[in-house]
């Protein structure tokens, strides 16, 4: 079959045949039970073009997929011919912000693992299992990297591509975002795994949903505020300022809630300085920033917390990266003239004061309430931006 439009997820299987020959027919028939299409090359899923190689045509059908399992055993699989390689840019792979320096030489890929960069390159979401022995035997490597041609490892059933193998897996683990790489011992380990972590991304999505349905509502009752905002700060300064500051007032209306939000003794005194937005944050008692895990969701609102130094915290229904566009807004909001702040500051909290915070304040201990957090930040302020 193709990979046109299904109501069922597509799943690609990306392995070598020979040796993860089972592991393959369990996961088909695992993907079937659960009402997904399977995409392996062996049940004739794959449409094999007359007009290409078959390596090429294995290539041309990850695009088309939901997502990409990859199993990755004793053996290195066929070497990609020289049109399959052409068909993968690790140049657009690279400029995505993705390491690809564990992947040393190109011709030295196999067509499992282009299967894998095509996914890379194509956004497909890739869940990644390696043999345990495997997975063992690649943390020898990483101890030994000298030594690689004096090893013989044990699960590697070619020597020879034992370092490919290794530095593949260092690929995958270094990938800026689902770098999930999970070991498993046998085929229920793959199902158990694929199981909890589908539920929990059907979960989160059924939230997301739900939440942007909220903030829909919510945005649509601001934007009244904004357009009554216009009026009560036109009418505190002069009209040769109007037209900068109305503009200002709109742009900074997310930063003034987040900053008021933070409960400092004195946030106008913040507000009329020229500190970073680190030292913003470090002035607030605020110690380290952490994404909340989708199982602790139950327990804490939102999709980031900022936790202080006594151990309370705030909630911020938005991902982390969210406080990267608020320290941009801070960044150009204390470059603005003294008076120009003030203004745009205290018509701003009134209005605010209207609405929801855009952090929430807890008194519990995050350690107490968090089963899996984030490691503490440490060093320069700077960290606690991730």
């Amino acid at each position: 079959m193709g990979t046109g439009f299904s109501r069922r997820p597509k799943v690609f299987v990306s392995s070598t045949c020979y040796d993860l020959g089972p592991v393959r027919e369990q996961l088909r028939n695992f993907l079937l039970d659960i009402g997904y299409d399977p995409i392996l090359s062996e049940y004739a899923d794959v449409l094999y073009d007359p007009r290409t190689h078959t390596h090429t045509s294995c290539l041309q059908e990850v695009p088309g997929t939901d997502m990409i399992v990859l199993v990755l055993g004793a053996r290195f699989g066929g070497k990609a011919v020289p049109e399959a390689l052409n068909a993968v840019s690790l140049e657009n792979i690279s400029n995505s912000g993705f390491d690809v320096s564990a992947i040393e030489s190109i011709p030295n890929l196999s067509v499992t693992q282009l299967e894998v960069l095509k996914a890379v390159e194509s956004q497909v979401p890739v869940f990644a299992f390696v043999d345990e022995k495997v997975w063992h035997d690649h943390l020898v490597y990483e101890k030994n990297k000298d030594l690689v041609t004096q090893i013989r490892f044990p699960s590697i059933e070619k020597p020879e591509t034992a370092k490919y193998i290794f530095e593949f897996i260092n690929f995958l683990k270094s990938r800026i975002r689902g770098n999930s790489v999970t070991p498993f011992a046998k085929f229920e380990d793959i199902e158990n795994h694929l199981r909890k972590q589908w539920a929990s991304l059907f979960q989160r999505l059924l939230r997301e949903s739900r939440d942007s349905t909220y903030e829909g509502k919510r945005i649509f009752g601001l934007a009244e505020q904004i357009e009554d905002l216009k009026t009560a700060i036109l009418s505190t300064i002069d009209n040769t300022q109007s037209r900068e500051i109305a503009r200002s007032a709109i742009r900074y209306r997310r930063l003034v809630d987040f900053v008021s939000s933070l409960r400092m003794p004195n946030p106008a005194s913040a507000i009329q300085g020229n500190m970073r937005f680190d030292q913003l944050l470090t002035g607030a008692g605020i110690a380290r920033i952490a994404e909340v895990e989708a199982h602790d969701r139950e327990r804490i609102y939102g999709r980031t917390v900022l936790v202080k130094n006594d151990g309370t915290y705030f909630e911020l229904r938005f991902p982390k990266d969210f406080l990267a566009d608020i320290a941009t807004d801070w960044e150009t909001f204390v470059a603005l003239p003294l008076e120009t702040r003030k203004v745009i500051y205290e018509a701003l909290s009134d209005m605010e004061r209207m609405g929801p915070r855009l952090l929430r304040y807890r008194t519990e201990q995050f350690e107490d309430v968090a089963t899996s957090r984030e490691p503490a930040a440490s060093g320069e302020p700077k960290g606690l931006l991730g």
